[in-house]
């Protein structure tokens, strides 16, 4: 059963890292990765999880992965992981960019299910075997139906957790029970990627948390799981509480992530703002405002 006693396989508070572009966003700002990811470590992230949703992944070349692993690592050597995105809706492909993410650095995969086609969860699984299989890295499940089509169902989990590689699931599928099931069940260490989640699974024995909004409040967050630990359950829930309206902001305002945090991220001057890449389209100045409000309610607090 997994608890926060045991060592983390990738850290307890990691970043779901946004992909900053050069002005125009036909390529990489690599240098603006490199210290954003410095600020994020510095301020209490002890991984990154690149390529991912807020890492606008569908719109990154493999090259550009690749690169981005790499400028990354350089960044911040071994002060915390670097996990990076390898999903596509091809099972081939998804192996081909493991193993560039080997060769770059990497310290572990994330993988959603193939999405669009929808696979049964035989098929689900048989992905996530040769994903697996196809390198030395353990690999974190990325469990989000919302955007896939495809949830991870229980069962599936279960049977996944008895591969040696398999140590790991990004939580978003908004369902506790069956989380808690296989939490009860499995060694699998669970990262809640929904921040308004992120002290309940923490209690009930998960890892840590994958956060959107760590990209601009990271020691928010962190705050959370150190309360916790020292057993003081009640600052905990403050903290919590604390975060609670950047995160109706950032993430439940009709708005992606990559687009409410890299508008945040330009409007404080921080790295890693910038332009989002089509379809994605920027944040409006009412939305920047009301983003600007929610942030000030968080470190004032």
């Amino acid at each position: 059963m997994s608890d926060t006693s045991t060592v983390p396989p990738f850290g307890r508070a990691l970043c779901a890292m946004v992909t900053p572009f050069t002005a125009s966003g036909d390529a990489l700002d690599l240098g603006a990765a490199q210290k954003l990811a410095d600020r994020l470590v510095s301020e209490g992230c002890e991984g990154l999880v690149l390529s991912g949703t807020s890492g606008e992944s569908p719109t990154t070349t493999d090259a550009e992965k690749a690169d981005l692993v790499r400028a990354v690592r350089e960044a911040v050597g071994g002060r915390a992981s670097v996990v990076t995105g390898v999903s596509t809706a091809d099972t081939g492909h998804t192996v081909r960019l493991a193993r560039e993410a080997e060769r770059a650095g990497a310290d572990g995969l994330l993988a959603t299910p193939p999405y669009y086609s929808r696979p049964p969860q035989a098929a689900v699984e048989a992905h996530f075997r040769a994903l697996a299989d196809a390198t030395d890295l353990p690999v974190m499940l990325y469990d989000i139906p919302a955007r896939t089509g495809t949830r991870i169902e229980p069962d599936t989990l279960l049977r996944l957790a008895e591969h040696p590689r398999v140590v790991a699931v990004k939580d978003c599928a908004y369902d506790l029970l069956a989380t808690q099931k296989v939490m009860a069940a499995t060694d699998l260490a669970y990262y809640a990627g929904c921040d308004e989640y992120v002290l309940a699974l923490y209690a009930l024995g998960a890892t840590g948390y994958v956060s959107t909004v760590a990209n601009v409040v990271p020691a928010a967050f962190r705050a959370i799981l150190d309360a916790h630990d020292k057993g003081d359950t009640s600052e905990a829930a403050r903290l919590q509480r604390r975060t609670i309206p950047l995160t109706g902001s950032m993430m439940n305002a009709g708005l992606p992530g990559a687009v409410t945090a890299k508008a945040l991220l330009t409007e404080l001057a921080l790295p890693g703002g910038g332009p989002v890449r089509a379809p994605l389209q920027p944040a409006d100045r009412e939305a920047v405002d009301g983003l600007r409000v929610a942030y000030e309610s968080v470190v004032r607090a």
